[in-house]
């Protein structure tokens, strides 16, 4: 996985950002560093002037594993085009009301799950997360988690940073947020960039065709075709992104 910031990528991103191309971007670990507790990640001053630029010359949104009333607070003020959150299952198609299983999950959840204040369920009404990175045992939690999951009727699990995302099986997903993004804004292209195991559908999405695939760190079992070194690079390259496209 080679890094999008060589020198030797210019001519590819420049070839994108030239093109009908949508900007795609993750939230947490994507746009902000990953923090210890789910309230706490902020855009940094800098990151939030170069996204106002880069949405002021591209189409550009979100896909977030957030709820999106959350996701709008954190981003209020900054003209992305559209929103998703709970990795696209929100805002529900029109005419869909009803909520997934997420809350059935979460008391299960709370109910067989080792009493352990580190083990957080953040219940999001049309998925669940399950932190876990302050836990006093993380491989007994992982395991507690799996354990439990595993027995969850019609539950996807995608793993995280220290974190498990439960989705409804057979549902919507970042991949089918993206194909939605592109076609609702007359994209031929895309650039998306996440971190982790919940943007691997929209890493591996075969619409559209022209897709840069981008990973915060990399990882040898990931679709994502290029990466950043460090969540703190993505100012590096929506910078490149904002000077080519305004050339």
């Amino acid at each position: 996985m080679q890094t999008i910031l060589d020198g030797r990528q210019r001519a590819l991103l420049a070839g994108f950002a030239h093109a009908n191309v949508l900007l795609a971007f993750d939230y947490d670990g994507t746009l902000v560093p990953i923090a210890p507790t789910p309230a706490e990640p902020r855009l940094r001053e800098t990151t939030r002037r170069l996204l106002i630029e880069a949405a002021r010359l591209y189409p550009c949104v979100i896909i977030s594993g957030r709820a999106l009333d959350d996701l709008s607070e954190r981003l209020e003020g900054v003209p992305v085009w559209y929103l998703f959150g709970n990795h696209g299952l929100e805002p529900p198609p029109p005419g869909i009301v009803s909520p997934t299983p997420a809350g059935e999950w979460a008391r299960e959840l709370e109910r067989l799950l080792p009493d352990d204040p580190g083990i957080v369920i953040e219940d999001k009404r049309y998925s669940l997360t399950i932190h876990y990175r302050n836990a006093r045992d993380k491989r007994r939690a992982v395991e507690a988690i799996d354990r439990v999951v595993a027995h969850l009727p019609d539950a996807r699990a995608l793993g995280g940073a220290e974190a498990v995302s439960l989705l409804p099986r057979g549902g919507g997903n970042k991949g089918v947020a993206l194909q939605q993004a592109c076609r609702w804004f007359a994209c031929d292209s895309a650039i998306y960039v996440g971190d982790d195991a919940t943007d691997e559908d929209a890493f591996s999405s075969t619409y559209p065709e022209k897709l840069l695939t981008i990973r915060v760190g990399a990882a040898a079992d990931s679709h994502a075709r290029f990466h950043l070194a460090s969540q703190d690079e993505i100012d590096s390259l929506l910078e490149i992104l904002v000077d080519v496209r305004a050339r």
